[in-house]
């Protein structure tokens, strides 16, 4: 019974050796930390591929075949409108004040100076007698 019992004595003395050993180089610490590291990488791996084999409905649909239209609104300083007669298109060169869109180019299957003052208007989102005062016109044959 005494051999048992310094058996156990012995064993705890050094447990005591061992835990204050081990507190004595953060052991404690860094000896689970692989097993929570495992732990936490195979529960990741579970949410994810519960989450990525879930099926998906969507009810919106995206449409491809539309054009988007963007309305700018700046300051024009002048607009040169090349008429050509032969060829029955105008090109048309937007001058602005903006430092973003400094010009703008547009072609017009219109030979018309109406038309092509309505057109210049409706693109630019100006008034009809504005774009009629900034407008120049240049015909080529």
């Amino acid at each position: 019974m005494k051999c048992d019992l310094a058996k156990s004595e012995a064993g705890v003395v050094v447990w005591r050796i061992s835990k204050r050993w081990l507190q004595g180089l953060g052991l404690e610490f860094w000896l689970p930390l692989p097993l929570v590291a495992v732990v936490f990488w195979l529960g990741c791996n579970f949410l994810a591929a519960q989450e990525l084999s879930r099926p998906y409905s969507t009810k919106k649909k995206l449409q491809s075949d539309t054009q988007l239209e963007a309305r700018v609104s700046v300051n024009v300083l002048l607009i040169n409108a090349a008429v050509n007669r032969t060829k029955r298109i105008t090109q048309v060169e937007v001058e602005t004040a903006d430092p973003i869109l400094k010009r703008l180019e547009l072609e017009l299957p219109t030979i018309e100076f109406s038309q092509i003052e309505a057109t210049i208007a409706q693109e630019l989102g100006l008034p009809r007698e504005d774009v009629r005062k900034l407008v120049r016109y240049e015909i080529v044959e």
